[in-house]
């Protein structure tokens, strides 16, 4: 992680039914992300934000995944983007946004790693897949599609697949999980750390533990942190809140010890969503998160 930083907004509800998480991108450079990382002495650009097609929300023709084309339009234009950035050296930070965005993501970045690692700090696996999915919602896809399970238009996103690989994967704070995703799991032997592991272990020794199991098998880490990982106490405003969730000050830890880590190469946080907050509450949350990811501390 250098001091180099672009920020990239991707204002796209269109992985769910709930309309609002299109204004998590101004919801979080309203809340100072900008200014707080500059305070830490980043050179920091704001590259604004990615146009994402608005449409009824409607099922296309010939599938059962809604907003199938305009995701995939949009994701390819952010894969671009997000390769444009890391072939500048910066480091590229992707506010959401509902959290099918992390196709582009990870499309853009994995092309330059050999073993690119992921923490998918979720409530959800997002590990469904045409054929599993209950809902067809592509915001439940993203990880099963850069791991190349799923529709072929989003799994070859980028031009390849896989992005990533199921053993340098690791899935954070799980307390959801549809059956089709749990076989995945099971078959492909991901690492998962459900609210279980969190309350039996502590925050502390599971961040240990991914730490240690990334650090020596992957040559760069992308966290991609969905705001529902988080109990809805603490992060009130997004789409698809579960209770029993990480707490508040367990997600700064983890985030510090991210940063003490230095195996961050990029990141996203996604799915806040004004409209569903608490005066802004949740956006703040995510902002607070990143400065600590970045190295904010008290001391």
């Amino acid at each position: 992680m250098g001091n180099k930083l672009s920020i990239l907004g991707v204002p796209m509800d269109l992985g769910q039914m709930r309309r609002g998480v299109d204004m998590g991108p101004s919801a979080m450079r309203y809340a100072g992300i900008v200014n707080r990382l500059k305070k830490l002495n980043y050179d920091v650009e704001d590259l604004g934000d990615i146009r994402a097609e608005i449409t009824d929300m409607t099922q296309n023709e010939n599938s059962s995944l809604r907003n199938l084309k305009a995701i995939t339009d949009t994701s390819t234009v952010l894969a671009d983007l997000v390769g444009s950035v890391v072939e500048k050296g910066r480091f590229p930070l992707v506010l959401g946004g509902d959290h099918s965005i992390a196709i582009g993501t990870l499309a853009g970045i994995g092309r330059y790693f050999q073993n690119l690692g992921v923490i998918w700090y979720d409530a959800h696996g997002d590990l469904n897949t045409d054929e599993t999915s209950p809902s067809g919602n592509i915001h439940g896809m993203p990880l099963a599609a850069s791991l190349g399970f799923g529709h072929p238009v989003l799994t070859e996103i980028g031009g390849y697949s896989p992005k990533i690989k199921p053993e340098n994967v690791v899935i954070i704070g799980a307390r959801d999980l549809d059956e089709g995703e749990r076989k995945l799991i099971r078959e492909k032997n991901i690492n998962v750390f459900t609210m279980h592991e969190i309350d039996r272990l502590g925050m502390a020794k599971v961040m240990e533990q991914t730490i240690d199991y990334l650090k020596d098998r992957t040559d760069g880490v992308h966290l991609s942190l969905d705001l529902d990982g988080l109990d809805p106490h603490d992060a009130p405003g997004v789409g698809t809140p579960v209770l029993g969730g990480i707490s508040y000050r367990e997600s700064h830890l983890a985030m510090e010890m991210l940063a003490e880590s230095r195996l961050i190469t990029s990141a996203e946080f996604v799915e806040v969503n004004p409209i569903l907050d608490e005066r802004n509450k949740t956006a703040e949350v995510a902002v607070a998160l990143m400065a600590s990811l970045f190295g904010d501390k008290l001391l």
